[in-house]
């Protein structure tokens, strides 16, 4: 039945050399490459197969039983032996049992930040709202910064207008030009002028170690990518240098949306209103009353008996 068997069925024989396996293998690959068999062939396979099954290990074992697992003409006894499943009528190949699947462990959902419980809420873009949006954007780490720009894109806050093409193309050009040189007074000098922010803002923008403020503010100016990421590596060596802080500040501009970004410049011009408008608060019509100390009142002094009142504001006695 099985071409060349004869020969490694007298090698087999020989002492000293252990054929089983490579014996099982051919005998199984024989068998399989042929659609139909003849009961006499598939009664000297179940003899031959059979008892080689459980004289070899475990790896042949395993290999034998998938080539057999998928072929559809299986011997009965085969697969009773290798503890294959009878297929059904609609499946097309036998199929081996199934591997309980482990249960998942139940995973609490985690609480929600500060940061994220206050951006879930609606705001406003009032002086004061700007001003606590600010502060929690530099407050927060860089997965809250990262939250917080993601979650603005969907916000009820109006942006700011976007910086006109001519004047954003020039200060694009001035600052490349400073952060190669690393300027970074001009640099943020320029980055303020451009979208009419105070020069301390600015400052601190350019100065934040995490990069994200930066981020915001040349994709307001809709700064291309490659020349963002220039500007990374030019303008504060130290941190250039950091491959890792190069590409997280890359992925994160690719992903920010123009409207969080000027929604976060629109929220730092607010908070600069909001901290004039406490360091310079108009005065009251009633300001200087209020603040003026009370004078204990004056008792004018007594009348002497005998004294003619009229007399003596005439200037006689």
């Amino acid at each position: 039945m099985f071409p060349g068997f004869d020969g490694l069925m007298t090698l087999s024989r020989r002492e000293g050399v252990d054929i089983r396996p490579t014996l099982l293998r051919v005998l199984t690959d024989l068998y399989v490459q042929a659609n139909t068999h003849s009961i006499d062939e598939e009664r000297q396979f179940v003899e031959l197969a059979s008892r080689l099954i459980d004289q070899v290990d475990d790896a042949t074992r395993a290999a034998v039983r998938a080539r057999l697992a998928i072929y559809p003409r299986t011997p009965v006894a085969i697969m009773q032996q290798l503890r294959l499943h009878a297929p059904a009528p609609e499946q097309r190949v036998p199929l081996a049992a199934s591997i309980a699947q482990p249960v998942a462990p139940a995973v609490e959902p985690k609480p929600l930040t500060e940061t994220q419980l206050r951006m879930s809420t609606t705001m406003t873009m009032q002086p004061t709202d700007a001003a606590e949006i600010s502060d929690m954007f530099f407050a927060g780490t860089a997965s809250e910064r990262a939250q917080i720009l993601y979650s603005l894109s969907d916000k009820p806050l109006k942006p700011a207008a976007r910086i006109p093409a001519a004047r954003a193309a020039r200060a694009l050009h001035i600052l490349e030009m400073a952060a190669f040189a690393e300027d970074r007074d001009n640099f943020a000098r320029e980055l303020g002028d451009a979208l009419l922010l105070p020069s301390q803002v600015a400052d601190r923008v350019v100065s934040d170690p995490g990069g994200e403020p930066l981020a915001c503010m040349a994709k307001a100016l809709a700064m291309p990518s490659d020349m963002y990421q220039r500007v990374l590596m030019f303008l504060n060596p130290e941190l250039g240098s950091s491959v890792h802080h190069v590409y997280r500040l890359s992925r994160l501009y690719d992903i920010l949306s123009e409207r969080s970004a000027l929604i976060m410049v629109a929220a730092w011009r607010g908070a600069n209103m909001a901290a004039t408008r406490t360091k310079y608060r108009p005065a009251l019509y009633d300001d200087e009353r209020q603040r003026a100390r009370s004078a204990p009142a004056q008792a004018r002094p007594a009348v002497q008996p005998g004294v003619d009142i009229t007399r003596v504001r005439n200037g006689r006695k």
